[in-house]
């Protein structure tokens, strides 16, 4: 071991599969009796949609299990290992609901020194739980930020894509409810410029949102039906959330990790092997895709998500989701780029960017903005 020491188109209603980065809002047709919110004069300026702003193409690829994310402690071998993983494409949402449930875990081991793998949000939050504990965390990462799926994520409130209605037991489920609200909670204690943390408007355009875990968690809830202004269809569906905006938000955490005396040690873990020649008694889990190999969870794949990204439009106050031509897609404004999304491609374990996929998501994209120019 080498290393190095540093100092959608379909879906399944509430929490089930979606479309790119995280964004799967178990949306369901809503007919003509539902409530309407009163118009409001708000102008939206339309994104500026054009294959020339495009700055960059990139794929990320969500640990998802249709029953959901492991949060659990087992023996192995000689080591007690703590599971953190399969968040499919919410980790971001759930990072600090899961690290909390992991960490009560790890107060039960009597130990005081853990080894957290994984450096994107999951081992990142999980480290920093340890921390505020008053334990001591080391990250073992092949891959630091800005290097993680974790960068590559949309950065939108949303615990979506998250388990397969089907498959989930009611163990899990309360797991789930328990971890979005203690996530949602502790993210608003970082809304601001330091961490990447707003406040934004997502509408539902065309469909309305069955929001996970329950609706008593989003703020000013509206339905609208002015399609004049509300970008062309004749419904939509307003919630507040909050933007969590990647690169900003992982560099301030690591270097919260560095500040409260963590380290991190760059390794890659190729077996079990590897995981016992650690020194610390108990391991924190937190390899996302990589637990499949390693620990052999046959049931972890990969959801393959796509993104176009424009260069920042700073007048874009809105984030939104619809579904135009049978592909479903959905916009985020990021000081980074404006994040078009999306794909949602199970068991695809490609990252090269497809070209008729971008095609797929700039003309869908292209219909909202031109729906607000008329």
């Amino acid at each position: 071991m080498k290393e190095h020491l540093f100092n959608r188109r379909k879906f399944i209603a509430a929490a089930g599969l979606t479309a790119a980065s995280g964004m799967n809002l178990g949306f369901t047709s809503i007919g003509l009796e539902s409530k309407n919110a009163k118009s409001s004069n708000r102008k939206f300026v339309p994104v500026n949609v054009s294959p020339g702003r495009v700055i960059r193409s990139i794929v990320g690829l969500r640990p998802y299990r249709p029953s959901g994310f492991v949060v659990r402690s087992e023996k192995v071998n000689n080591k007690t290992i703590i599971h953190n993983y399969g968040h499919g494409g919410a980790g971001i949402t759930l990072s600090w609901g899961t690290a909390k449930l992991a960490v009560d875990l790890a107060k039960l081991t009597n130990q005081k020194r853990f080894a957290v793998m994984g450096c994107g949000v999951i081992g990142l939050s999980t480290a920093r739980e340890l921390q505020r504990n008053g334990f001591q965390a080391i990250i073992y990462a092949k891959d630091l930020p800005p290097q993680t799926t974790s960068n590559i994520a949309g950065g939108l409130w949303l615990p979506t894509s998250v388990y397969n209605k089907s498959k989930a037991e009611s163990n899990f489920l309360t797991q789930f409810d328990s971890a979005c609200r203690i996530s949602h909670r502790m993210f608003q204690n970082f809304v601001g410029s330091d961490y990447g943390v707003s406040w934004i408007d997502e509408f539902s355009l065309g469909i309305r949102a069955n929001l996970p875990p329950s609706t008593d968690i989003y703020p000013d809830i509206k339905e609208h039906r002015d399609p004049k202004t509300y970008f062309g269809f004749d419904y939509a569906h307003q919630f507040s959330t909050m933007l969590i905006e990647p690169a900003i938000y992982l560099n301030a955490m690591l270097r919260d990790f560095f500040l409260a005396g963590g380290k991190v040690v760059v390794r890659s873990f190729e077996s079990i092997k590897d995981v016992n020649a650690l020194s610390e008694k108990v391991v924190m889990n937190c390899t996302g895709l990589g637990a499949g190999k390693l620990f052999n969870d046959t049931e972890l794949t990969p959801v393959r998500g796509q993104l176009s990204i424009l260069l920042p439009q700073t007048e874009i106050d809105y984030s939104y989701s619809a579904e135009v031509n049978g592909n479903f897609i959905y916009m985020i404004p990021r000081k980074d780029g404006v994040v078009l999304g999306g794909t949602f491609q199970e068991g695809n374990w490609s990252t090269d960017p497809s070209k008729e996929d971008s095609e797929m998501i700039l003309d869908g994209h292209g219909v909202i903005a031109r729906s607000l120019e008329r």
